[in-house]
């Protein structure tokens, strides 16, 4: 496969710069069986059923950005890739020249930090201090929005790129698929008989970068963590047993659980995965994924081709298109079950 077959022509009045001004009130592509209908995301009550099990990601965006300048006063922009304990991070670093190692850092004006090295193209970096790197990146970090949203983060992103769910904190990127809950939404879906249960990955950067490379088998997938609890595990399992369907909200949690069932069965307990699912990937676990509209020539988009069907969800992106869908991460969602 080629990367050139994932692109489409996408509008730039259609990439949403906001969310839509309540929870909820986004439009719903419902795919299936070759057929795509326009709903809204309240007709997801409608459209799943007792007994199945929806799976969200509770991972919390952290405040990951940080501007500061080096020893030698250059300025610099750190972007926290990874929490790797109670003060060091890895993450990238924008300056005009590189920082070295043993060299520090003076981020938000007050923040003393070392480098300790690199790690592929990232840099593991050292708050100096007491204080848990958490707690200073809550305090002086600003939230990391996507790169295609042009305003910088305001009163209104602090509160709506961050699910009503989460609260693990590790992300630097928002699961989007489940900014569109609101708690009423959640004990809807409870009261028909639907099982909501989490697992957690938390979201890297690498999840906007679109590949590059001319054939799609020669893009290296980044690294991400994941933890999948013993209750989701055996939620999964007791639906099966009775009929249930797993229903994935975000290409997250779907990435996490069929890591997780690598081996054919899904297992409970934590891992790296660089899972990079294309079309011909035979699915292990998942059944529905609710999941916004993503980047032209994407691993998401690839995946979301690998569930629905390559045909098949190519014109869907095309129908979006032209209904003037939403895209991306503040965008509107997309209900595909998956192809046999």
């Amino acid at each position: 496969m080629r990367t050139e077959d994932f692109d489409f022509l996408l509008p730039e009045n259609l990439i949403a710069q906001h969310p839509a001004e309540q929870r909820g009130a986004s439009r719903l592509l419902h795919a299936h069986d070759s057929m795509t209908e326009d709903r809204r995301f309240a007709d997801l009550l409608q459209l799943v059923k007792p007994g199945d099990v929806m799976v969200l990601n509770d991972t919390r965006v952290i405040k990951a950005r940080l501007f500061g300048e080096k020893e030698s006063g250059g300025k610099i922009e750190v972007l926290v890739e990874r929490v790797l304990g109670e003060h060091e991070v890895l993450a990238q670093v924008r300056a005009s020249k590189s920082p070295k190692a043993g060299s520090r850092l003076l981020l938000a004006e007050t923040l003393p930090v070392k480098v300790l090295g690199r790690r592929g193209e990232f840099f593991h970096l050292c708050f100096l201090g007491e204080e848990p790197v958490l707690e200073l990146l809550e305090r002086y970090g600003r939230l990391p929005l996507p790169p295609y949203i042009t305003h910088s983060a305001d009163a209104e992103d602090e509160q709506r790129y961050q699910t009503v769910f989460a609260r693990k904190d590790g992300a630097v990127a928002a699961p989007t698929a489940g900014l569109h809950f609101d708690d009423a939404m959640l004990q809807a879906l409870r009261n028909k008989g639907v099982q909501i249960t989490y697992v957690t990955l938390h979201v890297g950067a690498g999840t906007f970068q679109p590949v590059r490379t001319e054939h799609v088998h020669e893009h290296a997938m980044h690294s991400e963590r994941y933890d999948i609890p013993q209750a989701t595990a055996e939620a999964i399992s007791a639906a099966r047993t009775s009929g249930g369907r797993v229903i994935a909200v975000g290409t997250t949690s779907l990435r996490a659980l069929e890591s997780a069932a690598a081996d054919g069965e899904l297992k409970a307990g934590s891992g790296e995965t660089r899972i990079f699912i294309t079309p011909g990937y035979r699915f292990r676990v998942v059944d529905v994924l609710l999941t916004n509209f993503h980047l032209p020539r994407s691993t998401l988009l690839m995946l979301v081709c690998a569930f629905g069907g390559m045909p098949e969800m190519l014109a869907a992106y095309r129908h979006a298109v032209e209904q003037d869908y939403r895209f991306f991460s503040y965008g509107d969602a997309m209900l595909i079950e998956r192809k046999p």
